[in-house]
This record gives structure tokens, sequence and C-alpha cells, in this order.
């Protein structure tokens, strides 16, 4: 659903943010603004900032922020408009239940055309379950160890043996071929026509967050193959950003997530009381997956198959899953293959306490990395001891990174300090390198003047703080700088939006410029650059001249980013002349207070 920029606005502009925020969080007025514990990460000293004013809010511990949608976006866990029905509900907004596009009411139409075919489908699979048709299936869900509570929680059912039997009676409830063919439901060919894309499978519907079904998996009764069959993606089914069991999971889980690999290891877990626990969709675990998860823990246990394509599985997700932030531990299965086979082995009590000894992720990296050197022979040990240090490498947090070598050189008995040495040429290697290629690219940046990395992208962003605490700024720079002298992201959409604002309406609003981003980082991002304080100095004269710097060199920077992206002889000419207006400026004046005119 998409929605005009004017309706988000009057819903954002009608929900005060301390008034939503304090629902959630407890707030005390510090200043201008309100104070509180952090909900996003663990705090015993308030570091969550709520401004008023700004209508926005920032953690200046974890550097969480955004506006009234984020909050309740990342707090419980909601798609933008989910949390836009949300906020027009508490505002008595009547939202608009169509755009104007046709091409979105098309799209509309058909998305949920589709989600209601899925519903009677699980229906229909679910009624053939519990017929006499379908007690292949049932049969085989009992041995398993599933009870009647189970089925029914998981919506589980049956295909029917016969290939067109579920294309039959869609076709009697007046669903177009053209709705059909978009399920994923059934298959069209032109020699042998349509037919059910599953039959004679134990069929487990897949659900969204609000437990609409969007696809389904199927298990075959026999040997046929595949053994297992899963829905192609569809318009409302994208196998990377959906996880099996999610529907079962609300709010932040500080216990963390289990990732199993099928759908069985979901329910098995389920079953036994451990309600966290999803799976992938028949592909590869993905980064899409793990942004999804980070929506509700910080944590997640991998409990793969204990098979070599299960170690395999395990070794790919724990990157991935590092860089989202995410601690990773790996829980072992053995002697089972995996969550389902343990659960008819052993018991839940044994489970959990597999989980309490999980092994840190780092670890169970080191144990498979071993398994590739012979530790016998001093030369092939050496190379174990090389690759461990790079391994350390991998944590940017000194401390983080002290207490693994800690860890390493206990568990492997060498000393300390010559684990140190080893890590510090690993690390010397490694920087000696990107420093090459940061040189580099900074003499091709640069003419040949190599520059602080990032020097000129930091000024961007301490200006455009300087121009949200100080508007006249605006005014008094307007003859030297505009938005597109702002050629770093985001610092250049952040620009665009703050000078249109101040040109309509003579001031900024922080929080509708965070609404122009969508992923999270960005809108932490933002609200962090409105949230920084800008150190007052003594002198007048002092603070003039450190504007004057910053504007110059954003003003210099835009003018050889340009002078190297064009072509045009006319353009490069303006170019030329602006920068030398720019060098005919006196220094020690300040540009700010002499008139310039037609800069």
């Amino acid at each position: 659903m998409y929605y005009e920029e004017d309706i988000v606005e009057q819903v954002r502009q009608s929900n005060d943010i301390v008034d939503v925020i304090s629902s959630y969080v407890n707030l005390k007025r510090s200043g201008s603004n309100y104070m509180g514990l952090c909900p996003f990460h663990n705090e015993k000293s308030a570091s969550f900032s709520v401004s008023p004013g700004k209508q926005m809010y920032y953690c200046f511990g974890c550097g969480a922020g955004g506006n009234v949608f984020t909050f309740l976006m990342e707090y419980e866990n909601l798609t933008f408009v989910e949390a836009m029905e949300e906020l027009a509900e508490k505002a008595g907004i009547e939202l608009p239940t169509q755009s104007n596009s046709a091409d979105d009411r098309a799209k509309r139409n058909l998305r949920d055309a589709i989600l209601e075919v899925n519903k009677l489908a699980a229906n229909y699979y679910y009624a053939r379950l519990k017929s006499e048709h379908g007690n292949v299936g049932y049969k085989y869900l009992q041995e398993r160890g599933l009870t009647a509570e189970t089925i029914v929680k998981f919506g589980l059912g049956y295909s029917s043996k016969s290939s067109g039997e579920l294309y039959r009676f869609m076709k009697t409830k007046g669903y177009p071929d053209s709705v059909l063919q978009k399920t994923g439901l059934f298959t069209y060919d032109e020699r042998k026509g349509v037919y059910d894309k599953f039959w004679n499978r134990v069929m487990f519907p897949i659900m969204d967050r609000n437990h609409h079904v969007i696809a389904f998996g199927g298990r075959v009764m026999g040997d046929a193959k595949p053994k297992y069959l899963n829905s192609p993606e569809t318009p409302v089914f994208d196998k990377s950003r959906n996880l099996y069991g999610l529907n079962f999971v609300r709010g932040k889980q500080e216990k963390g997530m289990i990732i199993c690999e099928g759908y069985m290891d979901v329910i098995a877990l389920h079953q036994a009381g451990f309600t966290n626990a999803v799976a992938s969709l028949g592909t590869a675990f993905t980064s899409q997956h793990c942004s999804l998860l980070k929506r509700y823990t910080d944590l997640v246990y991998l409990c793969y198959d204990s098979d070599e394509a299960g170690v395999k599985a395990a070794l790919r997700a724990i990157p991935m899953l590092k860089e989202a932030d995410i601690q990773v531990k790996v829980i072992d299965m053995r002697p089972y293959k995996d969550p389902d086979e343990f659960m008819k082995g052993l018991s839940p009590e044994e489970f959990a306490d597999r989980i309490k000894h999980a092994k840190n992720s780092f670890f169970y990296e080191i144990d498979h990395l071993k398994k590739q050197f012979d530790m016998n022979d001093p030369e092939s040990k050496t190379r174990f001891m090389n690759e461990a240090a790079l391994k350390c490498l991998s944590f940017e947090n000194e401390i983080e990174r002290s207490n693994y070598m800690e860890a390493f050189a206990r568990e492997y008995q060498i000393r300390l300090e010559d684990f140190r040495k080893l890590v510090a040429y690993q690390s010397a290697k490694r920087v000696g390198i990107d420093y090459d290629r940061r040189r580099e690219k900074r003499l091709k940046q640069r003419d040949g003047q190599p520059v602080k990395e990032d020097g000129i992208a930091k000024r961007q962003g301490i200006f455009l703080t300087w121009l949200c605490n100080d508007l006249s700024l605006f005014e008094k720079t307007k003859n030297i700088l505009s938005e597109q002298d702002f050629v770093d992201e985001p610092y250049h959409q952040v620009a665009v939006v703050m000078y249109e604002q101040y040109r309509t309406t003579k001031k900024v609003e922080p929080a509708k410029i965070i609404s122009q981003f969508d992923s999270k980082e960005e809108q932490s991002l933002v609200a962090g650059l409105f949230n920084k304080e800008i150190v007052a100095l003594d002198k007048e004269r002092d603070q003039e001249k450190a504007l004057n710097e910053v504007v110059r060199s954003i003003k210099s920077n835009s003018i050889d980013y340009r002078s190297r992206h064009t072509t045009d002889m006319n353009e490069l000419q303006k170019i030329i002349e602006e920068k030398r207006r720019l060098n005919l400026i006196a220094r020690p004046p300040s540009i700010f207070f002499n008139p310039i005119q037609n800069f």
C-alpha cells in the first residue's frame, strides 16, 4: 500500500512522539527534551532522548533514532504500512482505501485475490487431511510424533493424489485463470493443460506476520522426488524475506531465536515449548533474513543438521549474522541429525541444556578451520595459527578482540603475548594493503593531492547540523552554498529536503526529513545528525572563522567534484569561474558578512 506524502505527514503530526513513546518508555523531562532508558539496548543510565520540538528520538548509547513511525516499526516489529494504520487509528484519521493510481489498485486487487485463494487452499488441504482420502497424510504426521493440537496450530493439510482436484475446486468458486496462475499453486502447460502443483503431499501453509497464508511447502508421500516442494515466488511471497514460523513470534526475543533448516524441525521445537524457532523457506540463508531477524533479536542459535551440508550452511550464515550485529551460537545436535530427531530421542530439558551450552560461533568456526590442518606438523600448525589470528581481526571492538585472543590462547595452550604479536602482525599486513588502496583512491579523487579520508563528508554533516540549529545561516550562506554542493550521501538527500523546507516554510522539520529514508541505519544516521552538539567557541570571531572554513571546504569540494564529472564545456567554464571567485574571497574576513552577489 502506498500513501501520499501529505497523508503520511498528517498522521505523523497528529501523533506527538512524546505521547507515543511514553506509553513504552518511562520518560523524564530534561531541559527541552525527555530522557529515558533506551528500549533497543540494555543500559543502566538514561541515554535515550526524545525531542518534542524536533519530533524525533535518538539514543546516544546505541545510535538508534528516527521519528514516530521508526519507533513503532522497531519496537513493535511492524512494517511501515502497519505503523501508519496503527497511528492513524490512534489519531482518528481515516486512511484512503486505495491510491489514485490504476496500477496500484490492480496490484493491490491481485494481491488480495491471491491471499484469498491461498486461505481457501489452506482450508481445503486441512479438510482433506481430516477426510478418508487424507488418512495417509494424517497417519504420517502422527508417526512423526505430532499432536492434534500441533496439527491445528500450524494448519497442516494434505493434497490429494488427483493432480487436478484443487484446480477444479477453485474454478467452482469462480476464480479466473488470470488470478490462479499467479498463486503458484498450479502449473499451466500447453500440452498437459492445467494441473495442481502439489499432489499426494502433506502440506505446510507458510504465513506472514499477520497470519496471512502466503505460500506452501509440501512433503511427498512415498519416494517420489523432490521430497519437499515449495511454492515459487509470487506477488505475496518472497523466499528471502520470510521465515517459517515467524507468525508465532511477537515482540523482542530476549532469549534469542533458533534457526532451523526445515518445517518439521520448527514444528517439533514449537511442540516442545521452544516457540522462538523459525526456518528459511527452501532457500539458502540470506542477508535479508538477517535484517528480518534483527527486528526481533540480537541473539541467534543456529540449529542446522549435524551433517556436512548443515555444517556448511552454518559456516555461511555466521558471517552474515555477525555483519547484521547479531550474536551467534551453534547448538550441537549430535548424535542426532536434526531437532526433530533430537526431540524423539531425548527431552525438551536436554535440548534446553544444549542451548545453554551452545558453542560460541567464533570457536565453532575455529574448530572447523582446525580440521583443514595437520596439528602435528609445525608448518601446518603455524598456518592454522595465522588463519586464527586473521579471524580475530574480524572483531572491530578492541576489548572484544582482546577477550577472544585470551580465550584462544587458553584453548590452544599458547602464550598470550605470542598470539597478540601474531594478530598485530596480521593487522599490520592488512592495514598496509588497505592503506595503499585508500591512498590510491584519494590520489585519483583529489588530482594527486592526498586528503584525509571522509574529511569533506564530515564537514558536510557538521554544517547541516549548524543549519538545523541556526536557521539564519541559510540567509548568510545563500550566495555561496546550495543543496547541490553537498555531494556525499546521505548528506545530499538531507540537504535537498532541508533547503526545500526552509524555502517554503522558513523552518526545518527533522522528523519529516527522517521519513525520506527507508532503512533503519539511514534513519539512525540522520537522527544522529540532528542531535549532534556543535562545540561552542568562546569568541564570536572564532566561531565565524570555523564556519568560514567549513563552508569554503564544502564549496571547494563541490567545485572539484563537478569538474571531474562533466564533459560540457559551458558547464566547465561556469565551474572555473566559481573557483576563481572562491579564491578571490579574502581569507581572514568572513564570507558570511561580505556582500557576495551572484556567486
